[in-house]
C-alpha cells in the first residue's frame, strides 16, 4: 500500500464501478450527486428522522441540528452532506440563528476553519433558499 498512485487506483475503481452500475454515473461531481437527492417534505423527515424513530424522542429538527454539528466537528469535509442536512433542516422548521448557532458552539470543539467552511456552506444554501423564495 506504500504505492503512491495507490489512491488514484482506488478512485479509478470505484469510477468504473460506479459507471458499471449506470454509464452516467461516470462523470458525477459531488455537486451532480448532491442533486440526487432532493429535500424531503417536513413530515416524511419526521418519519424517517425524528418522532418516527421514537414517539418520546427527539424530533427531526433536533436530530437534524445534531448530525450538522457532527459534520461540523468533523472537519466540515462532507460538503454535500452538510448542505443536504440545511437543506433539511429549513425544511424542518430551522431558523438561520439556530443552524448558524448550531455550527459556531463546533467551532469550540472541531476547530475555527471547520466552524467557518461550515458557516460558509450552509450560508450559500440558505441564501439560494431565498433566492427560490424571491424568485417564487
Amino acid at each position: 500500500m506504500s504505492d503512491p498512485d495507490f489512491f488514484a487506483a482506488m478512485t479509478r475503481m470505484g469510477q468504473d464501478w460506479a459507471k458499471a452500475l449506470n454509464p452516467a454515473l461516470g462523470a458525477l461531481t459531488p455537486k451532480g450527486f448532491e442533486a440526487l437527492w432532493p429535500t424531503m417534505p417536513k413530515e416524511m423527515m419526521e418519519q424517517f428522522f425524528g418522532k418516527g424513530l421514537n414517539p418520546q424522542g427527539l424530533d427531526a429538527k433536533t436530530r437534524l441540528l445534531l448530525t450538522l454539528a457532527g459534520l461540523t466537528v468533523l472537519g466540515a469535509q462532507a460538503e454535500a452532506q452538510i448542505r443536504l442536512t440545511v437543506r433539511h433542516l429549513t425544511e424542518a422548521g430551522a431558523t438561520r440563528q439556530e443552524i448558524a448557532e448550531t455550527i459556531a458552539q463546533m467551532g469550540m470543539f472541531g476547530g475555527i476553519p471547520a466552524m467557518t467552511r461550515a458557516m460558509t456552506l450552509a450560508t450559500e444554501v440558505l441564501d439560494e433558499e431565498n433566492d427560490k423564495e424571491s424568485d417564487a
